[in-house]
């Protein structure tokens, strides 16, 4: 053992040069051949995965809450089954492959314990949680442990402390002699009963892993047969929706089995049944922001976001503030010029530089509507674009009929507020208002912000969109 690991500690920063596990890397090209033999069991009567996707398939929710899993056309087949995301919001395939890091004791090796079975055991729950984050999810990381049902809870409970109290905050020497105590009590434990890989190792590797590579989640799994597998996540947000998860399979190999024997923890409740690892956070405080050395960085925060529905677009429609719209503006603009005729009093500099600064405004966006009036009178029909957006403005029906055609979207995005400007803070610098994004008028499952992105993302899209008949 190197100096640097003699000196561990369970509140000294970790890194994944001091671990001993022996990491074992899956590629895409491995995973895509576990998922072709995943399918060749699949898609039979009687198979509790291919049931509950069928059962999702056959439920309608209510118009104004969004679908998060969606099968619509085609086989029982990942690339036809669409996953929103929950980071960006954005609904995807879950198709997509991503690159598997397994760490585990070397003694696992030796018995022959292979790493491909390890990820073919829990392979459409990977796919699921894949499919749900777009960002950072590239990179899956599962710890092979011979930890047993009762021993994976007393480890689960001890990591939510831990990352509550010390992860990137300082903690009160109380606290800190309590993280020491459970973590002396749970290392002789388990080194008693022989199991791999001893608790610190496994402690500084899991805490490596949420240090640098920053996951927004990371499996502990077991292969015994009296064991679970668990799932930690390292924020709320992201944990799958028990509106749909409910009735998700237990993994139980045995179809006679009435007992809830969870192969793999999955959290069928929500956020109330799974087990969060206080990593990021909504806001850090001051000694959080003293602790970011010490303890491998603070918290960050998450926000949840609805994006453009093209991967490779940054428009995004619910950050930030929303801004007053351009009509807005523009009335409380009049209202203060009658109220300073009315009352006599001479108007400031500073408002005769707004209104000729919006004057000019007013002349251009009316040259912009004639031209797009021109443009939408002589346009044709595009190629890719297979089904329209539809403004969530309110829009006149002439627009919307032009922009079912695919003749004037983009003018039907104009007056949705997109290229409004409005005035700041200090009434100085105009600022533009927050996208709202134009739905697609035949699913109405997602945003584009333009007709351009909506055509390169229509190869996709099709296999999904379909005309949604809402209860």
């Amino acid at each position: 053992m190197s100096k640097q690991q003699r000196h561990y500690s369970p509140l000294a920063p970790t890194s994944l040069d001091m671990t001993e596990l022996v990491k074992t890397t899956l590629d895409d090209e491995s995973t895509l051949m576990l998922i072709d033999k995943w399918l060749e069991h699949r898609g039979q009567p009687h198979d509790a995965y291919y049931e509950w996707f069928r059962d999702v398939r056959e439920r309608r929710q209510s118009h104004n809450q969004k679908q998060i899993l969606v099968w619509n056309k085609g086989e029982f087949d990942p690339e036809n089954i669409f996953c929103r995301t929950v980071d960006t919001g954005r609904l995807i395939p879950l198709h997509r492959m991503w690159t598997t890091h397994v760490y585990c004791h070397r003694s696992m090796q030796e018995r022959k314990l292979p790493m491909l079975q390890v990820v073919f055991t829990m392979l459409p729950e990977l796919m699921l949680l894949r499919g749900m984050h777009e960002t950072r999810c590239d990179e899956i990381f599962i710890i092979v442990t011979d930890l047993k049902r009762q021993e994976m809870d007393d480890v689960t409970e001890y990591f939510k402390f831990v990352f509550q109290n010390s992860f990137g905050r300082v903690c009160k020497p109380s606290v800190e002699r309590q993280i020491q105590y459970e973590h002396m009590r749970i290392s002789h434990t388990l080194h008693r009963r022989h199991r791999l890989p001893c608790f610190p190792q496994l402690d500084l590797t899991l805490r490596a892993i949420l240090h640098e590579k920053k996951p927004p989640f990371l499996i502990l799994f077991s292969p015994q047969p009296t064991s679970y597998s668990q799932i930690l996540f390292t924020h709320p947000s992201y944990v799958p929706d028990e509106g749909i998860f409910f009735d998700y399979p237990t993994g139980c190999p045995n179809p006679c089995c009435t007992e809830d024997c969870e192969m793999i923890r999955f959290p069928r409740r929500g956020v109330e049944g799974a087990s969060v690892l206080e990593v990021y956070k909504g806001r850090r405080n001051n000694a959080a922001k003293g602790a970011k050395g010490r303890s491998g960085g603070g918290a960050k925060r998450i926000k949840e976001r609805d994006m453009c529905n093209w991967v490779e677009c940054d428009a995004c429609f619910s950050e930030g503030p929303a801004q007053p719209s351009y009509a807005a503006v523009r009335t409380a603009e009049r209202e203060e010029r009658d109220e300073e005729h009315d009352t006599g009093r001479e108007p400031s500099a500073k408002s005769d530089r707004d209104r000729e600064r919006n004057r000019r405004e007013d002349r251009r966006r009316s040259g912009n509507e004639e031209d797009c009036r021109d443009t939408s009178a002589d346009g044709t029909n595009s190629e890719g674009s297979r089904c329209s957006v539809e403004s969530n403005s309110n829009s006149t029906n002439s627009d919307a009929k032009s922009c079912a055609n695919g003749n004037s979207i983009s003018h039907a995005v104009n007056r949705g507020g997109n290229d409004a400007h409005t005035t700041g803070s200090n009434g100085d610098t105009p600022k533009p208002p927050r996208p709202t994004g134009q739905l697609c008028s035949k699913c109405k499952l997602v945003k584009y912000c333009s007709a351009e992105h909506q055509r390169m993302d229509w190869e996709e899209h099709k296999r999904v969109c379909v005309k949604m008949n809402w209860g």
